[in-house]
């Protein structure tokens, strides 16, 4: 199968895809994480430029007016995008890049970078388990929580514009489905 440098993983929010993507960076050493701009707060346990570049909405929107983001998306509130810089330096030098992103940000990563891409849609085995594991992460309010929800609906139905699905029900299997997909394309 033909090698893909841009790996965009997408899921409802909770639906698994941080927790796959950590996974996969231990296995294959030439994978990196694409490191998003956001101008939501840290969380406790984050640290910028890790998880995020936390930056304000001022900064964000001069990156919006001066071109520099592939992707973006507000989302209850806060902007997400993905860095231009970043994903062409990484092709130009051979290196593997995986995306977190919503599906709007994978479609678009797509679009821009058609022969470079693999989107992979990781889905929640029911609307109820995704809720449940919405609940138990106890970082939302009741009112995000069913915002989520309503959105999670919205990307669910459009998993059939990936090139995999991989339903998250037992994480054992679902990393081994993964790192398949992935030994495919990036070794």
């Amino acid at each position: 199968m033909a090698k893909k440098h841009i790996i965009a993983m997408s899921s409802p929010s909770g639906g698994g895809k941080s927790t796959i993507a950590r996974y996969l960076m231990r296995i294959f050493s030439n994978l990196s994480f694409s490191v998003s701009a956001t101008t939501r707060d840290l969380r406790p346990g984050e640290t910028h430029g890790k998880e995020y570049y936390f930056i304000s909405k001022a900064e964000f929107q001069s990156k919006i007016k001066q071109g520099d983001l592939i992707e973006y998306e507000e989302l209850f509130g806060n902007y997400y995008g993905s860095l231009k810089s970043a994903t062409d330096e990484a092709i130009v030098n051979d290196k593997y890049l995986i995306f977190d992103v919503d599906v709007k940000g994978a479609l678009s990563l797509k679009k821009l970078y058609p022969k470079e891409a693999l989107l992979i849609f990781v889905a929640p085995p029911s609307m109820e388990v995704l809720e449940q594991r919405l609940r138990a992460r106890d970082t939302e309010t009741e009112e995000q929580i069913q915002k989520r929800i309503a959105r999670a609906e919205m990307e669910m139905s459009q998993k059939e514009l990936f090139d995999y699905v991989i339903v998250n029900d037992m994480l054992e299997d679902t990393l081994e489905e993964a790192e398949k997909i992935f030994a495919d394309h990036i070794s």
